[in-house]
């Protein structure tokens, strides 16, 4: 997306969805201005948090996510954006294991 992203994203052990979030967006700012010698804000601040409920939300937002360049008509289909993890042959985690189906 050419102005947003979004992100399922499972912390480490006793790493605060927040200090995740930071240690992302610091450490991407960093680099912007290190290498490409850029200096203007980049983020916004915060970020919209959603805990993953089950199995189902999980699908339902990763579905979101990989239709979201075909809602912005940027692709046709999900898998031919490049920077999703819908694209062809992008290796990603699959449904974490404690995620249980309801029912």
């Amino acid at each position: 997306m050419p102005n947003h992203f979004h992100l399922l994203i499972t912390p480490a052990h006793k790493v605060s969805l927040e200090k995740a979030i930071q240690f992302i967006k610091g450490g991407f700012s960093y680099r912007v201005k290190k290498e490409l010698d850029l200096n203007f804000t980049i983020w916004e601040n915060g970020f919209t948090n959603h805990r993953v409920e089950d199995a189902a939300d999980y699908s339902r937002h990763r579905e979101y996510i990989h239709e979201n360049p075909v809602k912005a008509r940027l692709v046709e289909r999900a898998e031919l954006f490049p920077y999703s993890s819908a694209y062809a042959g992008t290796d990603v985690d699959g449904v974490p294991p404690w995620l249980k189906s309801k029912g």
